[in-house]
């Protein structure tokens, strides 16, 4: 196969799938911190806060394995403007929002809406990751390069919508703040509807649905460390930790609620941003250019149970404090940041070598299966967060992230080079 990036539309449309991708994920991050720090100031408690965005996760699995097949069969820039507008009809969606509803059909609305989100989410990043097999060079580590720029710095810009979601929520409020997104969202999707360029597939006629369930060892072991090491980091992410924050810093009156959501989100900011970094970095700091696939995926078992100490610190740091303290949420911020920099390096390799191990003719499938497995792990730790957080505070969400990033050491400690790679 001829890859894109040979000839002079491929890195054209690299940057075009880029751009468009990072447009999604603006909006995803300030959505997810509109609607945590909204629906917590009107009272709900965090397991309904965590059922916000239950769907939002169980859409996500279900869309990857379809929307993998509909890549092979439609082709990927099919998929990608279908992410794109169906983001934009949610975000209208939810500027309908009654405040005056009850809270149950508030909850419900709200869930359907951010199923939707995550179904568009999951087409467009389905989409963007799939391009990257096709479009990159193949020399001196090309293509850990290229995927770890795009989703390196696609986690940057999320990082800067959850400091944008907060920034909206206490400036313009809930629903201009909605609005707005969807009006920059349409642009961006104009724009590359006019823009893109030639240099993806257009899909095959010939493909099956049952083709989307991987036969490859390593991509199932593969996806199945993804599960564990995402539920590892959402079952603190999602729910726990910013209402920790939240209460923390917040003295309960309306101006103490408004810089509390600048702190808060501040600080998922930066941990995103630090993560998009860190990811975009790792081929560098991984000397992946001078090191064949066989080293990289034995890097990945050494960095998975790198990743398992700073989770099982904090444990420890929540259960001998026994409450609220200075010192605690100053070993939070710090323990957090460092766990980000290190689940940075672990999703960094994972993105290249679900690529790595795919072939080209069935890449949006396993990419699919991978991205399903991801948001499994997301659906999981969601849950978890809010449920364990409520019933047993920061202790028993951090052991709980420490057993799933243990149970994705071990998913990643089955991996093995391919045969080609071996020799």
């Amino acid at each position: 196969m001829t890859l894109a990036s040979d000839r002079p539309d491929g890195l054209s449309a690299y940057i075009a799938v880029t751009a468009a991708y990072w447009a999604f994920m603006l909006t995803d991050g300030a959505l997810r911190m509109l609607v945590l720090l909204h629906f917590h100031t009107l009272g709900f408690s965090p397991v309904q806060l965590a059922y916000l965005f239950v769907l939002y996760e169980i859409a996500g699995m279900v869309t990857n394995l379809v929307a993998g097949w509909g890549a092979a069969r439609f082709g990927m820039t099919s998929t990608l403007y279908a992410g794109l507008g169906l983001q934009i009809v949610a975000l209208l969606a939810l500027a309908r929002l009654d405040p005056g509803w009850a809270i149950g059909l508030s909850v419900t609305y709200v869930m359907v809406v951010q199923g939707a989100s995550g179904v568009a989410k999951d087409l467009a990043k389905m989409s963007s990751k799939s391009a990257v097999k096709l479009l990159a060079p193949t020399a001196r580590g090309g293509l850990f390069r290229w995927v770890a720029a795009l989703t390196g710095s696609k986690n940057a810009v999320k990082g800067v919508g959850f400091l944008l979601g907060a920034g909206l929520l206490a400036t313009l409020g809930f629903v201009w703040a909605v609005l707005a997104m969807a009006a920059v969202l349409a642009a961006i999707l104009l724009a590359v509807l006019i823009a893109m360029p030639a240099g993806l597939p257009k899909g095959r006629k010939g493909a099956r649905f049952s083709e989307v369930l991987s036969k490859s060892s390593n991509v199932n072991w593969l996806s199945a460390a993804r599960v564990f090491l995402f539920g590892a980091r959402d079952v603190w992410f999602v729910v726990g930790i910013p209402i920790y924050f939240h209460a923390v810093l917040s003295d309960g009156t309306p101006s103490g609620d408004r810089a509390a959501f600048f702190l808060v989100g501040t600080f998922m900011a930066l941990w995103i941003i630090l993560y998009g970094a860190v990811q975009a970095g790792a081929p560098r700091l991984l000397n992946a250019a001078d090191r064949p696939e066989a080293d990289l995926v034995s890097a990945a078992r050494g960095w998975a149970l790198g990743l398992l100490v700073v989770p099982a610190i904090l444990s420890g740091a929540a259960l001998i404090a026994g409450g609220p303290t200075i010192w605690l949420t100053v070993t939070l911020v710090v323990g957090l940041l460092v766990f980000g920099a290190l689940f940075a390096v672990n999703s960094s390799l994972h993105s290249y070598l679900i690529l790595a191990f795919s072939r080209d003719d069935r890449v949006t499938m396993d990419v699919g299966f991978y991205y399903m497995a991801n948001a499994g792990g997301r659906l999981l730790g969601t849950l978890l967060s809010g449920l364990t957080y409520q019933a047993g505070g920061l202790p028993l969400m951090l052991v709980t992230a420490t057993s799933m990033v243990g149970l994705s050491a071990l998913g990643a400690s089955r991996l093995r080079p391919e045969p080609a790679a071996a020799t």
